[in-house]
């Protein structure tokens, strides 16, 4: 339980350092920013859905797919929200492995979608434990 709740902690900590660059006045190092902070806050979305899934609902999943499918399963997240997590994690493998200024674009433009999203699912997590 004490891992679960630290890993809430970094979470939120994460996803709040995504949100406050989203309000800042846009630039191309803001963008690039906002990005690289979109990165680490899903590794860590992720990763606490994973230990919640485990630890509160006896289920076992290697990958943020199939964790985000679980997350519908169980009622922590509707169906659109699980496609916007699905194609979250789409984005979040493309930044990690390339940059094109195209595709940055595209993706900075989705970041506060993405962020409503974190945010809603961390509140699911924390109000079951």
């Amino acid at each position: 339980m004490e891992k679960l709740k630290e890993r809430l902690d970094s979470c939120q900590r994460a996803v709040a350092t995504l949100d406050e660059a989203l309000n800042m006045p846009f630039s191309i190092i803001v963008r690039d920013g906002s990005i690289q902070r979109f990165e680490f806050s899903f590794e860590a979305l992720w990763k606490l859905l994973k230990a919640y899934l485990e630890q509160h609902e006896g289920i076992v999943c290697n990958s943020p797919k199939s964790c985000f499918r679980e997350a519908l399963q169980i009622g922590l997240l509707s169906a659109a929200d699980t496609q916007t997590c699905l194609a979250m994690t789409d984005d979040r493998n493309l930044t990690a492995h390339t940059y094109i200024e195209a595709l940055a674009k595209r993706i900075y433009r989705r970041l506060p979608a993405y962020l409503t999203v974190m945010q809603s699912l961390m509140a699911q997590i924390q109000a079951r434990v």
